[in-house]
This record gives structure tokens, sequence and C-alpha cells, in this order.
């Protein structure tokens, strides 16, 4: 690499637009580009292949990141212990990648000593701010570059650059969907999903099966210790094998399919259709975990903190202050959701069967009804009295005042 020129680290997929960008960069800024593919999960080609097509469309240097065991114990498990759900039903499956990529990016520009990162998202969409405010937060002096949003680079003047310079990519082949998939789950959008009355059709569909289809349930066991999973029945594992067989088992039930209409952070509504097995499944199991082991008050306060902590990701403030100090939050809240729980796996949902744990606050014999009952039903009365008291006393005094 030249020491004169400007280098640009670049976030590349492989795909159409990041592949055009590497030239397209090189000659609007006069910049060396290196690329940086980050694999979380998403399947799909071999990285080494993507690595070699950001060379041979011209950046000076190219690098792959396996980064699915750090996806998995760095992202989605702060996402699960969170119970994370945008709009109570999206488990953030994009926005929960950006931030690593963001600082992978960041990464390779220190090393690298580039003084700009570019990202190929659009203008419409949220992952520019996920992008570009994980770089202001990581790297404030480091400018940012965003060919598709700012230097008008179409998909017809896209596939034109790529045949004018002879860049090994096949832009023939369009799928009619637009798709952003990884470790933690699927997200589809465009084509006839656009128009908000048409349903789903099943090639849409690639994590999961068919729920209606006929199938023996699958039933397992998930092992919790402070919040985290570490098991599946019986057996240790880590975060990314224990999503990764989430999504197997839990897919093949056809569980974690979505189709809603979102909030966008740049303030319209999109119809994104999700797949998410591995995570539904998993925060199902959590959050009845947190049922059994978590103080009523605090288990109230952190629901609240659930759907700021969801918000603040999907708005691209994964570096935030108030994230951090919400993670900070949600650790020490944690810390006695240990046990386990037992789940069942059927026609698109995943059903708590059972529930064990050493740090239960469950007391049988304060909760039954039958002999051996140690609850003083006697205490009920003067609590219930004094705890609607203060209603009570507003209410004589609006009726005195009417």
């Amino acid at each position: 690499m030249s020491a004169e020129k400007d280098r640009v680290v670049l976030a590349y997929s492989g795909g159409l637009d990041t592949s055009v960008a590497i030239g397209w960069i090189a000659e609007q800024t006069g910049s060396e580009v290196i690329a940086v593919a980050i694999d979380v999960g998403q399947g799909g080609e071999d990285m080494d292949d993507i690595r070699k097509r950001a060379l041979a469309c011209g950046a000076v240097d190219s690098e792959v990141v396996d980064a699915r065991a750090e996806f998995a114990a760095d992202y989605c498990v702060p996402a699960l212990t969170a119970n994370a759900l945008y709009m109570d039903r999206y488990p953030l499956v994009s926005a929960l990648s950006r931030p690593l990529i963001v600082d992978h990016l960041v990464r390779v520009a220190r090393e690298k000593g580039a003084s700009m990162l570019s990202h190929g998202c659009t203008g419409k969409g949220n992952d520019q701010v996920r992008f570009e405010a994980g770089i202001a937060a990581l790297a404030p002096d480091i400018k940012v570059l965003a060919p598709v949003r700012d230097s008008g680079m179409t998909r017809d003047k896209a596939i034109a650059f790529a045949a004018g310079k002879g860049l090994p990519i096949d832009v023939t082949s369009k799928s009619p969907y637009s798709i952003d998939q990884n470790l933690w789950g699927r997200a589809v959008e465009t084509g006839h999903l656009e128009d908000i009355w048409n349903g789903p059709w099943e090639d849409v569909y690639d994590y999961t099966a068919d729920p209606a289809q006929p199938r023996e349930p699958d039933e397992l066991v998930i092992g919790f210790t402070d919040g985290v999973p570490t098991a599946v029945d019986g057996t240790p594992k880590t975060p990314l094998e224990i999503i990764t067989e989430l999504n197997e088992r839990a897919g093949a039930q056809g569980v974690g399919r979505l189709d809603m209409v979102e909030d966008r952070l740049v303030g319209i509504k999109s119809r994104e259709v999700y797949e998410a097995p591995g995570a539904i499944a998993l925060i199902t199991a959590h959050q009845e975990m947190e049922s059994v082991c978590v103080e009523r008050d605090l288990a109230r306060f952190k629901r609240q903190a659930e759907q700021r902590w969801a918000e603040l990701v999907y708005d691209g403030l994964w570096f935030s202050p108030l994230k951090r100090a919400l993670d900070a939050f949600i650790a020490d809240a944690s810390q006695h959701v240990t046990g386990d729980i037992r789940l069942r796996l059927h026609g698109g949902r995943a059903v708590v069967t059972g529930r064990r744990s050493p740090a239960s606050l469950y007391d049988y014999e304060l909760a039954t009804y039958d002999t051996g009952d140690t609850f003083d039903q006697a205490m009920s009365k003067g609590f219930v009295e004094l705890w609607g008291l203060p209603s009570k006393i507003a209410a004589i005094r609006d009726r005195r005042a009417s």
C-alpha cells in the first residue's frame, strides 16, 4: 500500500454495492480501499472467496474476521439477558451485528492508518445510523463515506460500473427480497412484502420449516447461570453452540416467524418479516427463568429497562452512556437467574413446561392452597385496607366535592 495515499476501510459484504464501492471510492477520492468482511454467522459464501473478490475488485488489502463466537457471547447474550424485543416483538437481528462490525472497522482503521471508514447503506434505513453513530462514539476523528447514500450510486449505475470495469460480480440474478441474516436471525423485506396486505410466501423463509406441517414435538432443557445459557439437556455448551443448536431445533419446528410493520428510526414505517428461531426460544426460556428467580419490584423495573435497552440498540446507540449504565443494571439483576427451563418446541411455538432453580423465590408452602399452607391469611385484611386507603380517601373527597 502506498504511504502517500489516504486509506479508506470499507465494510464489505461481497455483494454488488460494496464491490462497486471499492472502485467508486478510489475514483472519487483517490484513496486506497481496505475491505473488511465480518462473519457473524450469516452463512452463504465462503469468507475466503469474499476476501479474494474484494482484491479482484480493486481493494489494496482485504481482511475477513470470524466473529461468530464474539457475536454470540458479547452481543447476542446481552440481548438475551435484556430480553430485548423492539416493539415487544423484534429480537434485534440486524441491529445487534452493526456495533460489532463497527468495532472491527475502527480496529482495522487504527492498524492500517486509515483516515476514513465507509459503508454501503442507503439513506432510508436504520443501518446508516447504526454505523455512523457507532463510529462517532469509537472514532470521532475518522470521516465516514456512504457512496450509495451520498454519491448517487443507484443499482443501475452500480451494474453499469461493474460491467465497465469487468468486476467479478454476478449482476444478472437478483432476489426479489432484501435479506440480512446472522446467527441471531434473518430479516427479509421488499418485493411483494412492500404491500402490507400481502401475506408472506413460503419462499421468504429459510431458517424455519412450515409450522403447519405435522411433526413430533421436540422437548429440551436449557440451563442458565446468572442469566446466561450454559447448557442444553445437561451438556455444557458455549453461547455459539447453544444458539446454533436452538436455531436448528426450534427452526425445524417453525418457531420464530414474525411478520410486522415496525417504526424505523428515520421516521417511516417498514414491513419486515423475521425468522429468529433460536432467539425467540431462548428469550422465552430466559423470561421464565427470571419469573422464578427475580424479586417482584426488580422484575417490574427491569421490564421497563429492557424496553429502553432494545430501543437504544435498535437506534444505533450501542456505545452510548445510557446503554452502558443499563448493561450494569441488567448484569446485577441477573446474578441469581440460575437454573433449568424445560421447553417444548412444536407447531411454531416455544412453550415452557418446567422450571427448577437453586435460587428460586417460589415457595411451595406459601403458594399452596392445600394442607401445609404456611401463608397467614389473617394478615391480609389489614394489608388490603391500608393498600386501598389512599384511593378510598380520594374517592370520599371527590364525592364530597361533587
